[in-house]
């Protein structure tokens, strides 16, 4: 693999983890000004803690999808699967690194799990569809 394919596959899973926690973020305005607000700042960060993880599988399908087809359009057919594990490996790295870091639980391990696992399928998928879409 070239110096340049990994740049491309570390930026992306840096990328996709960025728009993760934005929209993560994104999710938290939305909460606290439209959906429940009124509160004091920390009934948000309580909220966040237990929001944290369904936003981290609910934006991250569409974000690996996307970006891995991206990706697995600017290759060979060969190499667009193994870009995207790549890229989620990559991210997966990262992830855990974190989570590591902060603190793990049962309840962490359960929903990095759940969450990874989704992550690596979408992945899986928008490569292959990027393959087909390049294969006419």
């Amino acid at each position: 693999m070239s110096a340049g394919r990994l740049v491309w596959i570390i930026a992306a899973a840096i990328f996709i983890l960025i728009g993760n926690v934005g929209l993560s973020v994104v999710y938290m305005v939305v909460y606290g000004h439209l959906i429940n607000p009124g509160h004091d700042e920390q009934f948000y960060q309580e909220h966040i803690k237990i929001a944290a993880p369904y936003c981290s599988i609910i934006f991250g399908i569409p974000l690996f999808y996307f970006f891995c087809r991206l990706i697995g359009g600017k290759w060979e057919r060969d190499f667009a699967v193994k870009a995207s594990i790549y890229v989620w490996t990559v991210y997966l790295l990262i992830d855990v690194t974190i989570l590591a870091v902060t603190g793990l639980t049962l309840r962490i391990v359960v929903f990095a799990t759940i969450s990874l696992t989704t992550k690596l399928v979408s992945a899986y998928f928008g490569a292959t569809s990027a393959v087909k879409r390049t294969a006419y």
